[in-house]
């Protein structure tokens, strides 16, 4: 059956399907109401980058003001601060980020400082799990984020897709594992491709096996309606690929060059899809991240130096294309790593970490502080959260696609607060909005304390928590978590039965999230 076949009928299947083309594993999914339209939101596309293995954070954007306690905690692995490309007086980032510091230069990369969670799992499986599905570190939600958005446009979905008005696939996952972001509750959104112009049509069946009651029936029915969808997709992939083009050379041997490449040439073919998920590995990086002579140089060098490659290609390519204003990307991982380093010149699973949101469209910026080092780091500490990851997705939800604040409420669990992440398509460089430059919103004193402290901020009236976590990102106590009405708020904290260190207190508002350091002198 020929794909303008396909699309004029009905099709039948219910649940998602993996198959594969010559080694291109590929699922037959859906599509959304994102594709129709002429407003403002509906050609925009997001690329999402997983760095997977939990990227050292502290590596990437350097902390130029806490160096000399960070010196204490790292020295066999810190970055000379000689050797930083330099954002402003405070914040630098790793000597191979050539290609996005430039591109920072010019405005088109966001750093959203210390984004993670609270409860930190440091579990890799279990953390890609709550970074893909938006979920709490406690609940399981075997839904991605975005496939519950997508649900949540395209009501009834596998069903009758592809057709006439939405031929093209919802989401591509550039490899051969499709992206459990875009699962859905009962279907998968995207299909994985390697090869755009290598996607060889399935062999279909004789539709013999009509009656739906007959033994595996359905089932077959279904295999039958996910090969026809897949041959579809297939057809129309191709067909952007070779409409498309791509203007820069992006070399062979960086893999995920290849991945932006192809993402670039499809949309530039004019593939309608809506998101694309690209990946990167080898961020484990617990022994030989650097060099033992050159701390600048090692595998986590080379990771971010292939990062950084790809990105500055890519936005090349768009720019050269007239489609830069079309499309952002963000980078993400499972977490951050400790704050101190181990023997084996490497780091071990943390905490928090920086993501960076890139595109000619996004704020410019750097949002949030840099982490505060302590002079003496607990053995497992990581990184403080200061931003929630989900309020991440939700501001791009919200403010590069459209979504409804309180859609993203739903989708997101209410752990949503506002970040700007999209500023509009008009280059404006604000790199000093830092909140180094600014007081803290929280206060707390004494700090340390060893008995009592008091902890304060001043709410605009409106919904607000306040929790105190330990060093391994895990809440200890809620001190609030209401509306709270429009003034100053103060409390008590007595630590009770917990042992000394270091904590942070953490306050959330739909409008503000910030963190504060506290040291417990017991």
């Amino acid at each position: 059956m020929k794909r303008r076949t396909f699309i004029k009928n009905t099709a039948t299947a219910s649940v998602a399907l993996p198959v594969f083309l010559y080694g291109n594993k590929m699922t037959a999914f859906a599509q959304n109401t994102l594709f129709n339209g002429m407003d403002e939101y509906s050609d925009r596309v997001l690329v999402l980058i997983q760095l997977n293995g939990g990227n050292d954070g502290l590596n990437m954007v350097l902390p130029l003001d806490q160096y000399s306690n960070l010196s204490k905690a790292r020295e066999n692995i810190l970055i000379p601060e000689s050797k930083a490309l330099k954002l402003n007086l405070y914040t630098g980032l790793h000597p191979a980020l050539i290609g996005i510091k430039q591109q920072f230069d010019e405005g088109k990369v966001c750093i959203i400082q210390n984004v993670g969670y609270p409860d930190q799992n440091r579990s890799h499986f279990r953390s890609t799990d709550i970074w893909q599905s938006g979920s709490g570190a406690l609940d399981v939600i075997r839904s991605g984020w975005l496939g519950r958005y997508f649900d949540m446009e395209i009501p009834g979905y596998p069903e009758a897709y592809p057709n006439s008005q939405f031929p093209d696939p919802f989401a591509l996952t550039i490899g051969s594992i499709i992206s459990e972001t875009c699962q859905g509750v009962s279907s998968n959104y995207s299909l994985a491709i390697e090869d755009p112009n290598g996607l060889s049509p399935l062999l279909e069946d004789d539709g013999s096996v009509e009656d739906p009651n007959a033994c595996f029936g359905k089932e077959l029915a279904f295999v039958r309606t996910s090969i026809i969808q897949t041959n579809a997709y297939a057809e129309v992939i191709t067909q952007a690929a070779e409409k498309g083009k791509n203007l820069v050379d992006y070399p062979e041997g960086n893999k995920l060059a290849q991945q932006l490449k192809t993402i670039a040439l499809l949309i530039s073919g004019g593939l309608k899809t809506k998101v694309y998920v690209a990946s990167l590995g080898g961020f484990d990086t617990h022994a030989n991240q650097v060099l033992e002579t050159d701390t600048t140089n090692g595998n986590h060098a080379e990771l971010l130096a292939a990062l950084s490659e790809a990105i500055d290609l890519f936005q090349l390519d768009l720019a050269q294309q007239q489609l830069e204003e079309r499309v952002i990307g963000m980078t993400f991982s499972e977490f951050g790593r400790r704050i101190l380093s181990n023997g084996a010149n490497g780091t071990d699973h943390g905490s928090a970490a920086p993501l960076i949101v890139f595109g000619k469209c996004v704020n410019s910026s750097i949002v949030g502080s840099n982490p505060v080092i302590q002079q003496e780091v607990d053995l497992q500490e990581g990184v403080a959260m200061e931003f929630d990851f989900r309020s991440v997705y939700g501001s791009i939800l919200n403010q590069w696609f459209g979504v409804p604040k309180p859609d993203i409420h739903n989708l997101l669990f209410d752990s949503f607060s506002e970040i700007p992440v999209i500023s509009g398509c008009s280059v404006v460089h604000t790199t000093e909005i830092n909140g180094l430059l600014t007081s803290k919103w929280i206060k707390v004193q004494p700090n340390p304390f060893s008995q009592k402290c008091e902890i304060s901020f001043e709410s605009n009236g409106e919904q607000a928590r306040m929790s105190v976590f330990n060093s391994m990102g895990s809440e200890v106590k809620v001190m609030a978590d209401g509306f709270l009405h429009k003034g100053v708020h103060r409390f008590v904290f007595y630590p009770d039965n917990l042992p000394a260190g270091n904590y942070f207190v953490y306050v959330r508002t739909p409008s503000h999230q910030e963190t504060n350091p506290v040291i417990y002198l017991k």
